[in-house]
């Protein structure tokens, strides 16, 4: 299942998440099935974010709207610091080691 690892930079996560929340709808339209955010225990100034997709194509679709139309806007993306990393990710080996 490909995931769209997103990692950047935040001044305030309350602010961030603010700008996060009310997009679950578009998130999901766009194909997220999916979802974990992450921050370092020892940063909280920078945030992770996996989404993942059924299709690479629906993973590069959804990077490309948030490159062009989300983050292109600091309006549209507050919190944000610096230009985040966003990488397609595809799975190549899962185990559950609890078991």
């Amino acid at each position: 299942m490909p995931t769209l690892h997103i990692d950047h930079a935040i001044s305030d996560l309350a602010v961030w998440r603010g700008a996060f929340d009310p997009l679950r709808e578009v998130r999901r339209n766009a194909g997220v099935l999916h979802e974990v955010v992450r921050q370092p225990v020892d940063d909280p100034q920078r945030i992770v974010v996996d989404l993942e997709f059924d299709t690479v194509e629906h993973a590069r679709a959804f990077r490309e709207f948030l490159v062009d139309t989300i983050w292109a806007t600091p309006a549209n993306a507050p919190g944000l610091i610096g230009a985040p990393s966003a990488v397609i990710l595809d799975t190549v080996l899962t185990d559950d080691l609890r078991r």
